[in-house]
C-alpha cells in the first residue's frame, strides 16, 4: 500500500527540479530539451522498477529515424531512458491532463491519423526534427498491441525521410532503425502470454486504471533490441522500408519473447548492454 503514495510523490518532485531545466532548453532552443527528458525517464525506470536489457546499441548516425513496436504507455519511458528521442503520438494525448503537458514537454509531434490531409503535414515537421538534430521515434503500427504479436508496419509518415532530404543542404541518407519491446518479466516473474497482456495498454483499457495496476505489481523488465541501421536515400521506397522495419521488429521481438534473458544458446547475438544506472 504504501509502494503507490512514494512513487506518487518520488516523481511530482522529480518533475518539479527538473521542470525549469526542460523550460529553459526549449526557450533557448539548446542540448537540454533533449538532455533533460533522457534523464527524468531514467530516473522514472528506477522508481518505478523497471529494468531495461539491451541487445544491440542505438546507431550513432544522424538523422536518424527510429521504427518501432507499441506495446504500453511504458514504451515511452523505456525508450526515453534508453537514448533521447522525440515521438510522434495521436492528437488527443495532446488534450490528456498532466500527460499532454508532459508530451509537449518533451516536445512531442502531433497527428491527427484520421484526416489524411494532415499527414503531409506531420511528414514535413517530423523531416524538420530529423535535419534540426532529433532523433524521432514513430510507432510504426499506428496504434498499441496486446505485446503478444507485431502488427503490420503503416508507411504513411515515413514519407518523412524524403521530406528531410529533399530540404536538407547538409544530408545526403536519413539512417532508418528498427527497435523491439518486449515486456519479458512482470512483478517479479516471467511474463507469458497472460501477463504480457497484463502490461500492454491497448484497445479500450482505461489508462488510469492501467497505469496505478502496473505501478502496484513490482518490477517490469523489458529487452529492448535494435536492429540493423541503413542509411536511405531520396531513391528509397517508404513502403519498402516499413517492410523491412517490421521484418526485423518481428524477428528481434520473437527472440526476445523466447529467450527472456537476451541471449539465447546460438549462435550468439552482440552482446547484451543493460542500461547503465538502471537494474
Amino acid at each position: 500500500m504504501i509502494r503507490l503514495p512514494l512513487i506518487v510523490i518520488t516523481l511530482l518532485v522529480l518533475t518539479l527540479v527538473l521542470l525549469p531545466f526542460q523550460l529553459i532548453g526549449i526557450v533557448f532552443d539548446n542540448r537540454l530539451q533533449r538532455i533533460v527528458p533522457h534523464l527524468f525517464h531514467r530516473a522514472v525506470c528506477a522508481v518505478i522498477g523497471i529494468r531495461i536489457h539491451q541487445v544491440g546499441h542505438c546507431a550513432p548516425d544522424r538523422p536518424m529515424l527510429i521504427l518501432s513496436n507499441h506495446v504500453s504507455w511504458l514504451d515511452i519511458i523505456v525508450v526515453t531512458a534508453v537514448t533521447p528521442v522525440v515521438f510522434v503520438a495521436k492528437h488527443e494525448v495532446a488534450r490528456w491532463p498532466l500527460f499532454g503537458w508532459l508530451a509537449k514537454l518533451q516536445r512531442t509531434i502531433f497527428i491527427e491519423r484520421e484526416r489524411r490531409q494532415k499527414t503531409g503535414a506531420v511528414a514535413r515537421e517530423m523531416g524538420d526534427r530529423l535535419t534540426g538534430g532529433d532523433t524521432v521515434v514513430l510507432f510504426a503500427e499506428g496504434t498499441s498491441s496486446d505485446g503478444n504479436r507485431i502488427l503490420p508496419f503503416r508507411s504513411a509518415l515515413i514519407g518523412s525521410v524524403h521530406h528531410a532530404l529533399g530540404n536538407s543542404t547538409h544530408h545526403a541518407s536519413i539512417t532508418v532503425q528498427p527497435l523491439s519491446l518486449a515486456y519479458v518479466g512482470f512483478g517479479g516473474v516471467p511474463a507469458g502470454r497472460a501477463l504480457r497482456n497484463k502490461l500492454a495498454w491497448y484497445g479500450d483499457v482505461d489508462l488510469i486504471p492501467h497505469m496505478l495496476d502496473v505501478l502496484r505489481a513490482g518490477a517490469v523488465d523489458v529487452t529492448v533490441s535494435w536492429g540493423p541501421a541503413t542509411a536511405y536515400d531520396m531513391s528509397a521506397d517508404r513502403k519498402q522500408i516499413a517492410r523491412d522495419a517490421e521484418r526485423s521488429v518481428r524477428q528481434m521481438n520473437a527472440a526476445a519473447l523466447r529467450h527472456p534473458t537476451g541471449r539465447p544458446a546460438a549462435p550468439a547475438p552482440e552482446v547484451a548492454e543493460p542500461v547503465p544506472g538502471i537494474a
